[in-house]
């Protein structure tokens, strides 16, 4: 009969296990639809901060090269960037002037 009492494991047992599962997809089923949802903002806040790095890198570009980049993918085989778009894919362009237009003026300047 030692042996029995001696024998006895410490361990989780199946329903411990099952309410862990439980909380862990109770927490996945609120964040989710919270992601998705903002995507579309975190999209926008992400191409807005890639318009403004290709005005630091036009500048840059200005001051190695005493000229303004004629277009973005000058700046991309020059090294300065190492995308043309924005995280969701819309493209980036450089005006005449050196000033980047950003995809939603650039549809609308096209129209």
């Amino acid at each position: 009969m030692q042996w029995l009492k001696q024998n006895k494991e410490s361990g989780f047992t199946l329903i411990e296990m099952l309410i862990v599962l439980l909380v862990i997809s109770v927490l996945l089923i609120i964040t989710i639809p919270n992601v998705t949802k903002n995507n579309s903002t975190i999209n926008t806040k992400g191409c807005e901060a890639f318009v403004r790095m290709v005005e630091a890198q036009v500048q840059a570009f200005e001051m190695d090269q005493n000229r303004l980049p004629s277009n973005i993918d000058e700046l991309k085989e020059e090294k300065y960037l190492t995308q043309t778009s924005c995280p969701n894919g819309e493209k980036v362009t450089i005006g005449a002037d050196g000033s980047v237009i950003p995809p939603a003026e650039e549809t609308a300047v096209a129209q």
